[in-house]
């Protein structure tokens, strides 16, 4: 016994036992920019519902995307319309007119920052309004749906516009389902197929409280409440069981809801170059 006391008190007072263990570092702080990425006049909405919902209604949206920082590490979020329309009059195609005032590269020096400063470029879908200005980005790793990326290697029309990821060496992340990008569960790639095959949304975890960045999940306030689904979408099912996931998401976080395409939800963030912390 008299041993055994002895080799417990030699136990604890070696170095190893003596020092106090580490504090965890304190989170990184994170913020979260909304920025300017197009203007979108829609002739007629009920493209937007494969059950007629909106016959001949004209609808304006707007093409939104993100800056997150996180500590000293930037991700994008969305890139927009083509930077060539800046400034240029509005183009029109199909039922969609489109006009950009300002490129993102321009938008983002006003902040001091300059394209190799971004970490990540997340894409929450392959569509030209969100991928438009991805390659203003060459060095920054690529954040995109498994079932996206695999969908951008059949459409050479789409490919181009993610030259630096193909065959350019930049790094690609396909993301099959979730994505914690910084390992602290403040920023989170979340799997929400149905609109593409591999589309996803973006929980931004803020001191003042939880952001949910929809994607094109939902383009208008409306679509929530009468779960309409765009006529083009890839996958039906999947875009009413996304429905579900993001909705229960939102209501169990208690989180603030961005419908990225809907004027009203972007207000919801400070206007820029304010970022919401």
């Amino acid at each position: 016994m008299k041993s055994l006391m002895i080799a417990a008190a030699a136990l604890l007072s070696s170095p190893a036992m003596a020092q106090p263990a580490k504090a965890p570092a304190p989170p990184a702080p994170v913020s979260l920019t909304r920025l300017d990425c197009g203007s979108i006049k829609v002739s007629d909405f009920d493209v937007f519902s494969d059950t007629y919902l909106y016959p001949g209604q004209p609808k304006q949206l707007t093409a939104s995307c993100y800056l997150v920082r996180h500590g000293d590490q930037y991700l994008l979020w969305d890139s927009g319309v083509a930077g060539s329309l800046a400034g240029k009059p509005a183009a029109t195609e199909w039922v969609f007119t489109i006009s950009l005032k300002e490129r993102i590269v321009d938008q983002l020096a006003r902040l001091s920052l300059k394209p190799a400063d971004i970490d990540y470029v997340g894409i929450s879908h392959y569509h030209d309004d969100h991928t438009g200005q991805a390659a203003d980005f060459p060095a920054a790793t690529l954040l995109i749906g498994s079932g996206d990326w695999d969908a951008i290697q059949k459409r050479p029309e789409t490919a181009a516009r993610f030259t630096p990821w193909i065959g350019g060496g930049a790094k690609v992340d396909a993301v099959a389902g979730d994505k914690d990008v910084f390992g602290d569960r403040s920023v989170v790639v979340l799997d929400m197929p149905g609109h593409t095959p591999g589309h996803k949304a973006l929980l931004v975890r803020l001191k003042s409280g939880p952001v949910l960045l929809a994607g094109d999940l939902y383009h208008a306030t409306e679509q929530v409440a009468n779960r309409g689904v765009p006529s083009f979408n890839t996958d039906r099912a999947d875009t009413l069981a996304s429905f579900d996931r993001f909705q229960g998401i939102a209501k169990n976080l208690g989180a603030k809801v961005i419908i990225q395409h809907e004027p009203a939800d972007i207000a919801k963030l400070p206007a820029f170059p304010k970022a919401a912390e």
